[in-house]
């Protein structure tokens, strides 16, 4: 009890994730009296894993994108082709930020990386401060339930370590999250064009369409290069992570040059610095996750919550709630592999399916980063667009009351997760 206390202090006081998570796992294993050298048998394990190798291509390209020219071109493409509807802008604004938030995994980036193009452009067409603030800062994260997104594919990566629930692939986590992310970038879209209902409409121009097209050409084919590749089964995850980050190295060092071969090493370690935080509180939490199963911890977990909590509704609701808070503590990644390992067992003991449960989790995740009063997008928005947090606190209110009737629909109708698997 002393050491556990003594751990929580360390990390309130700002001691480094992986640390806590570490001796946590080391001092669990000396007190079983099992040889420490387990935690570095996870480590290789993780080297031996083909589908890891996505994670960091994948980031590179993510990385390479925010720091090119391709927002801007995402921007006016999407404005050229969508920009003529009413409440154009905020539609533009929103479906950037999902695609964008999709290639690069983090939605803290797209607040950095769009954000600047994207709130001039919503004061500009006519919305109101508070309404901009807030679409730009909640929808920065819509990405994360759509194909490539880290988050899925780190998701399927810890569940298949696990090896309980039946096998679970990133392909099946890939169309999981497709229906879920749908709705709620079709609710607020829904939203964004009954409030923007009012405003002048921009003329659609072919003259415009056509230069945005050409402008965008390298762009365009990437997410059909990738996605078609892998749902046609010509390309292997991580095969197609390489494609991926050979075409965007091409097409922004080479083509457009907007990022020189000086600068290449730069991006570099920023996009590796990221993974290797990843894969070392990957490692260190399987390690981890190893005491706590052969401690049988899951299991006295759920004989805890079956005496106090019978119907999995009622178990759901507090999932919600519990995933709520943990999105506001913790980054995406650092929960995935902290809690699915102990949450997984609990659910399939509930009956809840475990892809199922993987939309849950990164549905609820999406919104914490963005729920008051310390979610990490809130202060990133507050930093980015020297606002004061109470601000940005109210200007994103109706945004989280939206996304998180969308979170109980995908909660209770687990056919919008499912129907595209077949295991439905």
């Amino acid at each position: 009890m002393i050491i556990a206390l003594g751990l929580i202090l360390l990390a309130l006081f700002g001691a480094p994730l992986f640390t806590i998570i570490g001796a946590s796992a080391l001092w669990g294993f000396y007190q079983a009296d099992i040889d420490l050298s387990v935690v570095v048998i996870e480590f290789f394990r993780l080297a031996e894993m083909p589908v890891l190798l996505a994670i960091p291509l994948f980031t590179f390209a993510g990385y390479l994108l925010s720091e090119s020219g391709a927002p801007h071109r995402l921007v006016r493409l999407t404005q050229a082709l969508l920009g003529w509807i009413p409440g154009g802008m905020a539609f533009v604004a929103l479906v950037a930020c999902a695609l964008f938030t999709a290639f690069t995994g983090a939605s803290g980036v797209t607040i950095v990386a769009l954000g600047a193009l994207l709130y001039p452009a919503l004061r500009e067409a006519g919305y109101g401060q508070g309404f901009s603030l807030g679409l730009v800062t909640t929808s920065g994260s819509l990405g994360l339930l759509f194909a490539p997104a880290l988050p899925l594919i780190l998701y399927a990566v810890v569940a298949q370590q696990l090896g309980i629930g039946g096998s679970i692939s990133v392909d099946e986590m890939f169309l999981a999250g497709l229906l879920p992310g749908l709705l709620m970038l079709l609710i607020l879209v829904a939203w964004a064009l009954w409030s923007g209902r009012k405003l002048p409409l921009n003329e659609f121009t072919l003259d415009e369409a056509q230069s945005a097209i050409r402008e965008a050409a390298w762009e365009i084919p990437l997410p059909i290069i990738l996605l078609g590749g892998i749902y046609s089964g010509y390309f292997a995850l991580s095969e197609a992570a390489a494609v991926t980050a050979v075409y965007v190295l091409i097409v922004e060092v080479f083509i457009h040059r907007e990022i020189s071969l000086k600068k290449l090493p730069e991006v570099m370690r920023e996009a590796m610095l990221l993974v290797g935080g990843i894969l070392v509180i990957f490692g260190l939490s399987m390690a981890s996750t190893n005491y706590l199963i052969d401690a049988d911890v899951p299991s006295q977990l759920f004989d805890w919550l079956h005496e106090r909590v019978e119907d999995p509704l009622t178990f759901l609701i507090l999932l919600n709630l519990f995933l709520l808070v943990l999105g506001t503590m913790l980054d995406i990644f650092s929960a995935l592999v902290l809690m699915v390992p102990l949450l997984l067992p609990v659910a399939i003991e509930y009956g809840i399916d475990p892809v199922h449960l993987g939309i849950i989790f990164l549905a609820n995740m999406q919104i914490g980063y963005f729920t008051p009063p310390v979610g990490m997008n809130l202060f990133i928005a507050s930093y980015r667009f020297g606002k004061p947090i109470a601000e940005i606190y109210r200007a994103t209110l109706p945004w989280f009351v939206l996304l998180f009737g969308a979170v109980l629909i995908i909660t209770y109708w687990p056919t919008l997760s499912l129907a595209l698997l077949e295991r439905n």
